[in-house]
């Protein structure tokens, strides 16, 4: 009898602990979690990369149409996406890709993992800033409800 009175209050007990954990946990989900500054990044091209690298080559995928494009952007210049409101530029080439704390840079003139920082406006307003990478066009690709974009060649500048 001693016995089950004990079962009895331990699985009250741990019920009731149960249930105030779960309101805990109500409470925490309703509560606005507080926002974590993302340090900003720098991007720095190398002496051994300045001036080397001309342009790219971006597929445009056109989703409703079916279709698919290499265009090529030449580096630091606004291209004109035909048929469309969108306006692409490409800000900076890295053949070797690196994260160094907040620093992207790369490591080498060497095509080892090449990105290209990729600004996309439509009708004049930004909607998207960030890399395309070759090796890896799925990594923070971005989603358009039209257009899909992937890095696929790049051009010396000699």
């Amino acid at each position: 009898m001693k016995r089950l009175m004990k079962l009895t209050v331990l699985s009250l007990i741990a019920i009731g602990f149960a249930a105030g954990c779960n309101e805990k946990e109500k409470s925490e989900q309703t509560a606005t979690a507080p926002k974590v500054a993302e340090a900003p990044s720098t991007v720095v091209v190398p002496d051994q990369v300045k001036g080397k690298w001309k342009a790219v080559q971006i597929r445009v995928a056109d989703k409703n149409a079916h279709l698919k494009k290499v265009y090529t952007l030449k580096i630091g210049s606004d291209f004109n996406l035909p048929g469309s409101d969108l306006t692409l530029k490409v800000e900076t080439f890295l053949p070797h890709f690196v994260m160094e704390g907040t620093t992207l840079t790369s490591q080498s003139n060497d095509l080892v993992n090449p990105a290209a920082q990729l600004v996309i406006r439509e009708k004049g307003k930004e909607i998207y800033k960030g890399w395309l990478f070759s090796l890896y066009p799925t990594t923070h690709a971005f989603q358009h409800p039209q257009y899909g974009f992937t890095l696929v060649d790049y051009l010396p500048a000699s």
